[in-house]
């Protein structure tokens, strides 16, 4: 048996879809277990391009069972439109996809309270970049205890309750001065998906607690990062969940003495979306380079990623809060054409030299990265498919990411297809057998 966790060491946006694509080759269920459609993961399966924000990734390969797990938000409108746009890519789902009856619904009034807040013109406010896609104010409801979750749409009494929320949150945006939503367009919308998400809704924890007695591999899928944990991250420019390892147990209910692997995904680099401090960031020529290259863009907005050198203070704290066992190293191609390529080994703050991740958001912003320079390699590695195949000056920068980070690297990616994909001697047997 693995119980496997896969998680972003950075900011998001590591590539974790790929991977997690790469990984479900072994297991048989992949569990989703906190974020809504505010993330995006871009899979590539031969000529076609997938790009999924709720579903795992790991529909797209046959016979895998897939859960939306109790710590997701899920928005109805958009899981459908995503499901949609997976059959017809072609994929069957039928059997394959379950959504937690604990899971939290994000509505329509969540969307426009988000945008409301995000859109506020005071100096006092606090601009956190978010996808406006309902996330917070959806498990801002969780956590006051009025939000709806996906087993109330199985209930007699799921209308008038979703009513009584519509009423409550227009008079919230009354209050913020916005238009307010049509009560008896949001009922019909939302009851509409509840009767094509019913049969989908089901008591996951008991499913996935089952397959674990039973012995069979399980992937748990982290979307976002370390950096943008609710309690962990860069707060307040975070998301609201924690994107972290923990979140695994509490967003599946699987209990975490039976979870035996967290794998790290953390770029070659470093990039981030939105608002919040970023120590790393390259706001020159050289930035614009490594974002052409890798096609930096958000695949849920659209919006341009904040690029820099990787940044190790950063992935250490990842390896300590995750217990990260090992990482997946993605878009170790972006940087074929660099003469000479940094590291950020440690922070100056305040005249000082720090090795660790200041805890207040002021301190954090006022770091000041300290670098070590690699030579580049010079050599396309796209159609590397060994551990061999990569330049030396490759290997010796893999290194020193693992010496920086205190973790090995299992796996390196170098370009977005299944097998554009090298495992290194140091990946866990089971794989390299």
């Amino acid at each position: 048996m693995a119980t496997r966790v896969l998680i972003g060491g950075q900011w998001g946006d590591e590539g974790k879809g790929k991977i997690v694509d790469v990984l479900t080759e072994r297991a048989s269920w992949i569990a989703r277990f906190q974020g809504g459609n505010n993330a995006g993961h871009t899979v590539k399966v031969g000529d076609s391009k997938y790009v999924l924000h709720l579903i795992p990734s790991g529909i797209l390969r046959e016979g895998k069972t897939c859960i939306l797990g109790n710590g997701c938000v899920i928005d109805p409108a958009g899981f459908l439109k995503e499901l949609d746009e997976v059959h017809a890519g072609g994929v069957n789902t039928s059997g394959r996809l379950w959504i937690s009856d604990r899971a939290q619904l994000a509505l329509p009034y969540h969307r426009a309270l988000d945008g409301a807040r995000e859109n506020r013109d005071c100096k006092d406010s606090v601009k956190i970049g978010t996808t406006r896609r309902g996330i917070g104010p959806a498990y801002a409801d969780k956590m006051t205890r009025i939000g709806l979750r996906a087993g109330d749409m199985l209930e007699a009494d799921f209308e008038e309750r979703l009513r009584v929320n519509i009423r409550e949150h227009n008079e919230t945006l009354v209050g913020h001065h916005c238009p307010t939503l049509d009560p008896e367009a949001v009922v019909s919308e939302v009851l509409a998906a509840s009767e094509r998400m019913k049969p989908l809704i089901t008591d996951t924890t008991l499913l996935i607690n089952t397959a674990v007695l039973k012995g069979e591999e399980i992937l748990f899928e982290g979307a976002q990062g370390t950096m943008l944990d609710i309690d962990h991250g860069s707060y307040p420019y975070v998301t609201s969940s924690n994107t972290t390892s923990g979140g695994a147990a509490t967003g599946t209910g699987v209990p975490p003495n039976r979870i035996e692997d967290v794998i790290g995904v953390a770029k070659a680099y470093t990039t981030r979306v939105g608002e919040g401090p970023f120590p790393t960031e390259l706001d020159d020529d050289t930035g614009l380079k490594i974002a052409k290259i890798g096609d930096e863009f958000g695949a849920t907005t659209g919006r341009p990623r904040r690029c820099g050198w990787f940044d190790a203070v950063v992935a250490r704290y990842a390896v300590m809060v995750n217990g990260i066992n090992w990482w997946a190293i993605t878009k170790l191609d972006v940087l074929d054409d660099f003469d000479t390529i940094k590291i950020c080994t440690a922070y100056e703050l305040d005249g000082e030299v720090i090795e660790f991740l200041p805890g207040h958001i002021n301190r954090f912003a006022a770091c000041k990265p300290v670098y070590e320079e690699m030579p580049g390699w010079k050599t396309p590695t796209t159609a590397c498919r060994t551990w061999e195949d990569l330049p030396e000056a490759c290997r010796n920068y893999i290194h020193r990411l693992e010496e920086l980070t205190c973790a090995p690297a299992g796996l390196v990616s170098v370009g977005p297809k299944r097998d554009e994909t090298i495992l290194t001697p140091k990946a866990p047997a089971e794989f390299r057998g």
